[in-house]
């Protein structure tokens, strides 16, 4: 028999994540972010840049989760990178690069709380905070295409870190 939302037994478990997003301004990939940050216990998610809506737009995707996930906008992400740099916490970038580690092969060695950087639908995270951060990781890709989906990819690496998280 299907279980629904009330009649699921998962443990409600909060994780030392937040979920920095760089620019990212299109509503149904906001609404969906929403939606997974409630999904994996994340500790808040900040929207960095300009005209990020948070409107009616979202509501259809993040299915009223916007209501109870912290999360607020700040307009300039290199100033929130670096203050959270200070802050001693570890910051991890969800980004193809020359250098980044196969999402599979990278283990999670800190007790600091996990900041996770994702990049902007069209040109990804900016090489400045790329620079900032403690570890780049990507997702391996075998078909045609290099990227995926913001909201999926984040979905990805949440399941891997809250794993990690949680052995």
């Amino acid at each position: 028999m299907q279980l629904t939302h009330y009649t699921t037994n998962f443990k409600k478990q909060n994780h030392p994540i937040t979920l920095v997003c760089d620019n990212i301004s299109n509503a149904p990939n906001i609404g969906s972010l929403f939606r997974i940050a409630d999904a994996f216990g994340i500790t808040e998610l900040v929207f960095c840049g300009e005209n990020i809506s948070l409107g009616r737009r979202i509501t259809k995707t993040s299915r009223s989760t916007e209501k109870y996930v912290k999360h607020y906008v700040e307009s300039n992400i290199e100033t929130l990178i670096k203050n959270l740099k200070a802050k001693k916490e570890y910051l991890i970038a969800l980004e193809i690069t020359e250098n980044s580690i196969e999402l599979s092969n990278f283990k999670l060695k800190t007790n600091q709380p996990i900041i996770l950087i994702l990049g902007d639908e069209n040109f990804g995270i900016s090489p400045t905070i790329l620079e900032l951060c403690d570890a780049t990781v990507h997702i391996n890709m075998y078909g045609n295409n290099s990227s995926m989906n913001v909201a999926q990819a984040t979905s990805i690496a949440l399941y891997e870190l809250t794993k990690q998280l949680n052995s």
